[in-house]
């Protein structure tokens, strides 16, 4: 077919290579493009740099939305649906090209698009970065050209028949989609379900914040905004305390305080959150926070704060019951261990005996043997020496066995050592009990969480001796 220039759009080139159905679509701001394209160099062999069906899945954009390659929304806008075109477009239209056909080939490898990109302009980019990662994409960076496109155009949606990311609408759309949002959050909750219901409230927070970040800080429309965050967040974090997400609610609280430092419902929310998480000195501030900024508000903190009381005495008393029973666990292995020990020598010894009383004359005969041949039979003082030399030979033999046994005993000791940090354990031991004292006067005042502390360590301690006893 005829090569014709796009109106009123100078260095671009159309060739309809396959006519499409219908009209010419109307294609209004937020409209949805699906498409198919084939990038290819102008040279003579016509080379192929991307093509959208190899990775798979066809892109998209979204007319009036600033996309990058702004050429293509106009190439797009010029088809018909089902049509297959292909554009010559001049190097002034291809410039950002590489950081384009980047992003698409990372999203193809299921990789973040903006990966390795500071917070500017495409063309800021473009220039900061080197190196885009792809040889042929440099060299199109180096050397701007002009670029076929061959694109096929397979759908056009209508910007209300999908859902429309925040980054699609515009200030006065976020601001309609905030309340309705919040109310489909609360009819949420109603059916108990949380987790539907705090994405919701999220969405509705995100799209405030993005307003506000277009705002000067400090005008009154910056403020404003920043109050109807409010209430969006705290029934988020209220749902998160129902799905016990816990540090999800202290990480939110703590943003929300530093901006709103009165908020009664902010320091109670965080005060539940650190309490279900034994962080009772954390907890009593927040808590004993909300009791001075609402004083109506006292009876109810007292119960809190005799219910944490209460969960700190039984967790204390769940710790202390544990370390007892490991303590018990590890008094019997002791006990059972020296048994053991004890019958492993008497055995030893039954042995010995048994092995004397069966062979009484080896040692007279060996006796004989050594004094020599000139006698058939040795004189009863040689056989009584030599006896009494091989008895204390016995003995030595016996003693040194007993030396090696300690040495073998010791070298285990001193590898167990090494790992607690130069303890033996006796040491440990009366380390056991010290903490235990501690953590019996800590829980006279009160301290539950650093009697807590100090029985934990014990029971560590409990298990190093454990495995002392078990590598006995």
């Amino acid at each position: 077919m005829e090569e014709t220039y796009l109106l009123n759009y100078p260095g671009v080139r159309k060739k309809i290579l396959a006519g499409g159905s219908g009209p010419l679509p109307h294609f209004p701001p937020g409209t949805k493009l699906v498409f198919h394209f084939q990038t290819l160099l102008d040279n003579f062999e016509r080379t192929v740099i991307d093509d959208s069906r190899l990775a798979g899945r066809p892109a998209e954009i979204f007319v009036g939305k600033m996309f990058k390659m702004e050429v293509w929304e106009t190439l797009l806008t010029s088809m018909r649906v089902g049509e297959v075109a292909e554009f010559w477009c001049d190097a002034i239209h291809t410039g950002l090209y590489p950081i384009v056909s980047k992003g698409m080939r990372l999203i193809a490898q299921g990789k973040d698009p903006l990966e390795g990109q500071r917070h500017m302009c495409g063309m800021g980019n473009l220039f900061h970065y080197h190196s885009t990662g792809f040889p042929e994409l440099d060299e199109l960076m180096r050397t701007p050209q002009p670029l076929i496109f061959i694109m096929e155009l397979l759908q056009v949606g209508d910007p209300m028949s999908y859902h429309r990311e925040s980054w699609m609408m515009e200030k006065d759309e976020k601001l309609q989609t905030v309340p309705v949002l919040h109310m489909q959050g609360n009819a949420l909750v109603k059916q108990k379900k949380y987790r539907d219901a705090a994405s919701k409230y999220k969405e509705a927070v995100l799209l405030l914040k993005t307003v506000q970040s277009r705002e000067m800080p400090g005008d009154i429309d910056y403020i404003n905004l920043g109050r109807m965050i409010v209430p969006l967040e705290l029934n988020y974090c209220q749902c998160m305390l129902e799905l016990e997400e816990y540090y999800e609610v202290i990480e939110h609280m703590d943003e929300l305080l530093q901006k709103h430092k009165d908020c009664v419902k902010g320091y109670y929310k965080r005060a539940k959150a650190h309490a279900a998480v034994w962080n009772e000195k954390e907890a009593r501030r927040d808590f004993n926070m909300v009791a001075q900024l609402d004083i109506t508000l006292a009876s109810l903190i007292h119960r809190e704060l005799k219910a944490l009381s209460e969960r700190m005495k039984e967790k204390y008393w769940e710790e202390k019951e544990q370390y007892w029973n490991k303590l018990e666990k590890n008094e019997n292995t002791n006990e059972v261990g020296e048994a053991d020990r004890d019958d492993d020598e008497e055995k030893q010894r039954g042995e010995t005996e048994e092995g004397k009383q069966e062979h009484p004359e080896s040692v007279t005969t060996a006796a004989n043997d050594k004094v020599g041949d000139d006698s058939e039979e040795a004189p009863p003082k040689y056989a009584e020496v030599h006896e009494e030399n091989l008895g204390e030979n016995k003995v030595a033999l016996t003693e040194g066995t007993v030396i090696k046994e300690e040495a073998s005993s010791s070298a285990v000791n001193l590898n167990t050592c090494n790992k607690t940090e130069g303890k033996d354990w006796q040491q440990m031991l009366r380390l056991v009990m010290l903490l235990q004292n501690e953590g019996n006067f800590l829980i006279k005042d009160s301290q539950f969480q650093e009697a807590s502390g100090k029985f934990k360590e014990a029971i560590e301690y409990v298990d190093c001796l454990q495995n002392k006893v078990s590598n006995w």
